[in-house]
């Protein structure tokens, strides 16, 4: 898999979380432990986005 095919299939992920919490929060009924739980992995795919567009940190030597 491309880095390019790999970035637009976490950022197809990223949206999807992203409207599974909207849903999440727009249904009184949902527990708060699951949005919290979306949001720390839609957290998770945010920062593997940004890590591939930008790579790695320089290393200190």
């Amino acid at each position: 898999m491309s880095m390019q095919s790999h970035l637009a299939e976490l950022e197809k992920k990223h949206k999807a979380l992203e409207q599974q919490i909207h849903d999440c929060q727009t249904h009184p009924a949902v527990d708060d432990l699951q949005v919290v739980e979306l949001k720390r992995k839609k957290l998770l795919v945010k920062d593997e986005i940004e890590r591939l567009r930008h790579g790695p940190p320089p290393s200190v030597h």
